[in-house]
């Protein structure tokens, strides 16, 4: 169920001079391992310098420019995300590079899964200095498993139930199950999570759970979704939560828009990532959006979440500002 495929953790020697190629569809796996990294350089080296860039914008000059060593540090952790939209001319120097890494770098290459530069990861696994990470994506019946491990992973414990009670409520979104197994584990301290806690948490909220912030934002519902999410976060609601359940939205519509028409709805619905109840709502709300402004729409999420995961000094207005983003995309069309 970890993210990388390591028997240990890894040490400053299998990561300086190296390259770590992590791959795969879990998005929440993937930033810990990239978590992993720098954790593990900057406890060789407190003063570390840290880079991080999309490959969209990679070229030799650039990645030469992140690799080399500054006035304070000569170590070096350097991350190149969304590795599936290398353009075709940095692949050459890209490669070169992981052909002969320098010393005092760690340099780490996520891709987010799919065919698109497939050929180049195979080319980069082929490298001696190369090794990869793989996240595998987890089966539903896997998902209580994995909420009770979070549980853990924060000093808590929870009966098999709870969790199983958890992933009803929460959905099968990794971040957001994450964020409610650490709240709760943090709000209960040394005691046992059972379903009736995670039902006094998550339970009954049907109308103002993250999901029905999305979904009325995803529907033009400026006014509800914003209702929504001031009674959410009113209610102790992690700020998470809300953009891993907009993501979620995003995805299933994106998703749904590009699906092959014809199928039965539970093979669409497989396809599509969501119950085949999910799909009347989805199909309602495809109805306002077009490639382009769905597009926007997931431009929009990425920012809220990257500023809430950057401890944004105001949450709550990040995601007001989110509703009203989503909103005003749909109404535009």
């Amino acid at each position: 169920m970890a993210a990388p495929a390591r028997t240990s953790g890894p040490q400053i020697g299998d990561l300086l001079g190296h390259v770590v190629l992590v791959t795969g569809k879990e998005e929440l796996f993937n930033e810990r391992s990239v978590q992993t990294v720098r954790s593990v350089v900057r406890a060789y080296d407190a003063e570390a310098e840290l880079a991080d860039t999309g490959a969209a914008d990679l070229s030799l000059a650039t990645l030469g420019e992140l690799a080399a060593p500054s006035l304070f540090s000569t170590t070096r952790c350097v991350v190149v995300r969304s590795l599936e939209q290398l353009p075709d001319g940095s692949v050459a120097g890209l490669l070169d590079y992981a052909a002969a890494p320098v010393e005092d770098v760690a340099l780490v290459l996520v891709h987010n899964g799919g065919p698109k530069g497939s050929g180049t990861l195979n080319r980069l696994r082929k490298l001696p200095a190369v090794a990869e990470w793989r996240s595998e994506e987890l089966k539903p019946s896997e998902l209580p498993t994995f909420v009770a491990a979070e549980v853990r992973r924060h000093g808590g414990r929870m009966e098999p139930d709870a969790a199983a009670q958890l992933v009803q409520a929460i959905g099968q979104d990794l971040r957001a199950l994450a964020a409610a197994a650490d709240q709760l584990a943090h709000d209960f301290p040394g005691e046992p999570l059972t379903a009736e806690k995670v039902q006094r948490y998550f339970g009954g909220r049907a109308e103002a759970k993250s999901f029905a912030v999305a979904d009325a934002a995803f529907a033009g519902q400026r006014q509800r979704a914003l209702e929504e999410l001031r009674w959410t976060l009113d209610n102790g609601t992690a700020a998470v939560l809300v953009t891993s359940a907009f993501a979620g939205s995003a995805r299933g519509l994106a998703r749904l828009s590009g699906a092959s028409r014809g199928q039965r709805d539970a093979d669409l619905a497989r396809d599509v990532g969501v119950p085949p109840w999910k799909l009347r709502s989805l199909r309602e709300q495809l109805r306002g959006w077009s490639p382009e402004g769905l597009a926007a729409a997931v431009r929009a999420v990425a920012r809220a979440d990257a500023d809430i995961k950057g401890a944004a000094s105001d949450p709550a207005y990040t995601l007001e500002r989110l509703v009203l983003s989503i909103a005003g995309l749909r109404e535009r069309r």
